[in-house]
């Protein structure tokens, strides 16, 4: 790809090691020389914070547009001037997380996807998975950070749910990295997902 930037996603339940994924695809990128932006959803704009904070007093359709209005403000304000100037841009979650965590609120697939209907696909959704009993150890080691994580089971339905978002991004055409968690540390992964982006960038994912 030349002139525009590539856009990649990093997704996963709560638990998985996201962040520390993502900062090491970050210093990974920067360490080859490539122009990178790291940045996350919700954003820490006052729109991002409502939604991030709000977990307790927001819910269900409520939640999904909050969620769906931070992400315009976020492509418009943040992610696409990002592209356009040719970087490559690692958000911490995007559609996959909505499409998880927007079900976990009882919000139908389809609405989903039709409040995100203007959202640019990623170039890359790589998607960290464990098995639901390390995420559930994980969890209980470092305490609930939302209301979420607080469910009934919530590992076992966040990891189905995250199983089906894989699935509806397929069907999408949107082109997905699924890795194992538990399986490599985070540098490797980090240097997986570079390798992904070297190709996508020469044109052949």
């Amino acid at each position: 790809m030349t002139g525009r930037g590539l856009f990649v996603t990093v997704d996963g339940p709560g638990g998985v090691g996201k962040s520390t994924v993502v900062a090491a695809t970050v210093a990974q990128l920067a360490a080859e020389r490539l122009p990178v932006l790291s940045t996350r959803e919700p954003t820490d704009t006052p729109l991002g914070n409502l939604a991030r904070h709000g977990t307790e007093t927001y819910r269900g359709l409520t939640m999904a547009c909050l969620i769906a209005a931070d992400r315009y403000q976020h492509l418009s304000n943040e992610i696409r001037p990002a592209l356009a100037a040719g970087e490559v841009v690692v958000c911490d979650r995007y559609l996959a997380s909505s499409l998880v965590l927007q079900r976990m609120d009882d919000v139908p697939l389809d609405t989903i996807w039709e409040l995100n209907r203007h959202a640019e696909h990623p170039d890359l959704a790589v998607v960290l998975t464990a098995e639901p009993q390390v995420i559930a150890h994980r969890l209980a080691g470092r305490g609930a950070h939302s209301r979420y994580e607080r469910m009934p089971d919530s590992s076992r339905i966040e990891h189905e749910l995250y199983q089906r978002a894989i699935a509806s991004l397929d069907v999408r055409g949107i082109h997905t990295l699924v890795l194992d968690a538990t399986r490599a540390t985070p540098q490797a992964l980090a240097r997986t997902i570079a390798a992904e982006v070297a190709a996508l960038r020469q044109g052949h994912p």
